[in-house]
């Protein structure tokens, strides 16, 4: 495993799911790892909060900092970052992976859900990605990942549940005009999606428990994160990757690991994987 130690990991929404994930496989490697989420109470529904990651962190040799962050606010945004630097020495990533999802058309999409999907989806991976850009500069491997997916205008993509397709699709755009903003400072900016659903409580919640059987484990997004995060700045941005293709690229040849279900073999293609 190629070292990440030292290094600052600054992650959003890494309470649960995806985010909780990458802080550990981070963690595995030597990582200083900033959990910034909302849940710093257990919620009565879902497992996780930024201490029980914080926890997780340690025990797998990171180093840990659990910091309660509306990714909304800008005054805490900026406190959060700053307590990152000042307790780390520094930041060298942001995984902007907070999000917000509704999956409903926009008949059906009350103005507030929206509100919030565009507020969490893209403006926070603005907001987010501004004021870690002073510390990104110090860094010697300067990365940014958006959890977001390849822009698809195919029209089946479209008609279902604009609204919250627009703020996803907003926050690849940054990806593609961060990156040439960007590159000549050496931080990279990329998008990383799954090709296939994730076993995550918000693909339960939206799409229903049967979805699980069918889709692969977070680990797989942790992986394909890692690898870009161990990749010079330089050689590779601007890029709106799929992991599986990320991976497939790197050399990993056993997706079999990634089944949520092992006795499962038919997977269900992720929002916008043609």
């Amino acid at each position: 495993m190629k070292n990440l130690s030292g290094k600052t990991i600054f992650i959003t929404g890494a309470s649960r799911g995806i985010g909780r994930e990458i802080a550990l496989k981070c963690a595995r490697a030597g990582a200083n790892i900033v959990i910034a989420a909302k849940s710093d109470e257990p919620h009565p529904k879902l497992p996780g909060t930024i201490h029980s990651v914080a926890e997780e962190v340690i025990a797998a040799g990171g180093q840990a900092l659990a910091n309660k962050v509306d990714v909304r606010d800008e005054d805490t945004v900026e406190a959060a970052m700053k307590q990152a630097a000042d307790t780390f020495g520094g930041i060298d990533a942001l995984i902007n992976n907070a999000g917000a999802i509704r999956l409903t058309p926009a008949e059906q999409t009350p103005i507030k859900r929206f509100d919030l999907m565009q507020s969490i989806n893209t403006r926070a991976v603005l907001l987010c990605s501004q004021v870690a850009l002073p510390y990104l500069k110090k860094s010697a491997n300067g990365h940014i990942i958006n959890l977001s997916p390849p822009i698809n205008l195919d029209l089946k993509w479209l008609k279902p549940f604009i609204p919250y397709t627009i703020t996803k699709y907003g926050m690849s755009m940054l990806t593609l005009g961060l990156a040439e903003e960007f590159r000549d400072q050496n931080i990279a900016v990329n998008s990383l999606w799954p090709q296939t659903t994730v076993a995550t409580a918000a693909v339960e919640f939206e799409a229903g428990a049967d979805m699980l059987a069918g889709s692969r484990t977070p680990a797989i997004m942790a992986d394909a994160a890692y690898e870009i995060l161990t990749t010079d700045s330089r050689e590779l941005t601007g890029q709106l990757l799929l992991d599986e293709d990320l991976l497939r690229e790197r050399g990993t040849t056993d997706f079999v690991q990634y089944q949520n279900d092992s006795s499962c073999s038919d997977l269900h293609q992720d929002l916008y994987v043609d």
